[in-house]
Formats: structure tokens, sequence, C-alpha cells
């Protein structure tokens, strides 16, 4: 018997539910998990048929509907009650699952997971990070798209909670925390960024002050907070840059050249897989709508291995006492 159910919506992504059901088989195969596919059961079963999946850990769980990107999320889970996220996130507060995971819209993801589980304590917003894939596989760069306008004591709730990931995945025990910024120096950037910055030396993190765009791969920071906006552009970008440095290197080395194809898979949307909400009280992850199957698999590893870690719980201790060196800081200051 597996050790973890996973709750995967199976109609979350750009090629679902093909790609979400060729992963919950591999998954199942490579991880110590059950996988529940969460969607539309005809069409789940019949992708699940086009596999050998006898005798694996994987069932199917019907749903009604999904929330699309082009939806608000709080009003579409009002009208689809039973869309498969919010049946995803509602096995895990029924204790019917561990963990749920999704590579579908990222706002209902978040809201469905607020909604079900509700945040920690002293949390205004749930945010997304996590390491920046291929060039800076390390570093964790907060938030990436969930919130895209955030106050200054929200960015430090998120660096306390990227520095506590930092901890927890990757083993450094002191963290560099880092703004993103548009220059250096103590007082650069924007309104948001200044007033942010006390707010971080004042925390007891082990902050580094600002970090500038060229700065990122260079290995300055461990944890890179910056608001969900400009993190979503620099993603993407990044994907952009890496897929059209591929394009053009292939035009003049050839496409099966090593280096041209070393370079295309860096940021490549496809193996960049998923990464946990920080601050719902539940292991959700939200992942990219074109991952491919063996990413989401790999997000299915990430949540056994935050079940293993205790990462929810271990999170929620560290921004509580962060918060609370915050707010004696400024007292002091």
């Amino acid at each position: 018997m597996a050790k973890y159910t996973i709750a995967l919506d199976a109609m979350g992504g750009d090629l679902a539910p093909a790609v979400p059901v060729e992963a919950a088989v591999i998954a199942a195969r490579e991880y110590d998990a059950a996988i529940a596919l969460v969607g539309d059961e005809a069409a789940v079963t019949a992708e699940l048929a086009k596999h050998d999946a006898g005798g694996l850990p994987v069932q199917v769980v019907p749903s009604e509907g999904v929330v699309s990107e082009d939806e608000a999320p709080a009003r579409a889970l009002l009208s689809k009650p039973r869309a498969s996220i919010a049946v995803a996130v509602g096995m895990v507060k029924a204790g019917q699952s561990h963990a749920a995971i999704s590579m579908g819209s990222t706002g209902g993801t978040m809201a469905a997971a607020v909604l079900a589980l509700g945040m920690f304590p002293g949390l205004e917003r749930p945010t997304l990070g996590g390491p920046f894939i291929g060039l800076a596989p390390e570093t964790t760069i907060i938030d990436l798209g969930a919130n895209v306008d955030c106050k200054p004591a929200q960015m430090l709730s998120f660096g306390a909670l990227g520095a506590s990931f930092e901890r927890i995945y990757h083993g450094k025990e002191s963290p560099r925390v880092g703004l993103l910024s548009v220059g250096s120096e103590d007082g650069k950037g924007n309104k948001q960024v200044q007033e942010a910055f006390p707010l971080f030396r004042a925390s007891g993190l082990n902050f580094v002050g600002n970090v500038e765009g060229h700065e990122i791969f260079a290995d300055k920071a461990d944890v890179l907070v910056c608001d969900g906006f400009v993190g979503n552009v620099l993603l993407k970008y990044t994907e952009g840059l890496a897929a059209a440095a591929g394009r053009y290197l292939a035009s003049r080395l050839g496409p099966d050249n090593a280096a041209v194809q070393a370079i295309a898979g860096l940021a490549s949307a496809a193996e960049g897989g998923g990464g946990p909400l920080f601050g719902v009280n539940g292991v959700v992850i939200a992942g990219h709508g074109r991952s491919s199957a063996r990413s989401i698999a790999r997000s299915v590893g990430l949540a056994c291995f935050a079940l293993e870690r205790n990462l929810i719980g271990t999170m929620r201790d560290d921004l509580a006492q962060a918060l609370v060196r915050a707010e004696v800081g400024s007292e002091q200051a």
C-alpha cells in the first residue's frame, strides 16, 4: 500500500487530460504514492486505458467542470463547486488525499486552496515560489505570479517563507534573502521595494539587500523576493530567451548539437513542473500549463518530499517567528 495519496487535477493544463494521466502512471511507478486523477470520468478513463496501468495505484475521481485561465477564480469556484481543482483540494481537506497538484489556472488553484484549507496565521496572501529552473536551480524566486500587486509587509512574509523552503529543500542553514531591484544600493527601487527594505533589515532574516537583474544567476542570494508581476514576467522572459538562444545556435551549429540542446532546455516551460503554494495549510502544488508528463510526475515527488519533511508545519512556525522578530526590530529602530 502506498504511503501517500496525491490528488492530481487531470483537467488542468494545456494538454489535459492526456499529459496529467501519463504523469500519473509515471509517478505511480516511481514514488510511494497512489494517484487520484480528478476530472471528467469518461475522458480520464479513456486516457488511462491507453497506458499499461494494471496493478498501479491509480484511480479516477469524477469532477464537473474546469476553472479556466480567463475566469475570475473565486467566481468560477462559486459557480462550479465540483470543478476539478476544487474536488482535488477538497480531498486534502477531507483527509482523502495528502496533497493536491494542478497545472491549471494558478489563480484557481490558489483560490481553491485558500477557501478549502485556509492560510497561515499572520499571512495576508499565499504565494507561489520555487527554484529557478535550469539557470539557478538552487535559487528560490518568490512570487512567481500568484500576487501581481503586493504590499511591503506581504513581501516580507514571502521572504520568510522562501527562506524556510530553502532550509528544508536545499539544506541551507542560513539562506541569503534579497530584494529584486533596479540598483544594489540601499534606497534604490520603486516605492514598494524602498518600503520593504527596512522591514527585511529588521526581520532577522539573512538579508543581503537589493539584487539587480544581472545578479540573479550570480549566486548573490538564495531567495529573491519580488511581486508576482515582476516574477512572472522574469520567468516567462527567461523561458523565451532560452528558446530564442537555442533557435539562434541551432541555425548556426545544427539542431543536434549538444550545446544547442542543453541551452534550449535550460528554462524549458515543459520541464519546469510545479512549485508549492507557500502559506496554505496543506501541500498544494501549482505548475506550468505546458508541463510535460515527466515534470508533472516530479511534482508528485516534490509533494512526497514536502509531506515527509513536514514542509507546511515548519514553514508555518518559521513565518510566525520571522513576523515576531520583524515587529520587535521595527519597534527598536
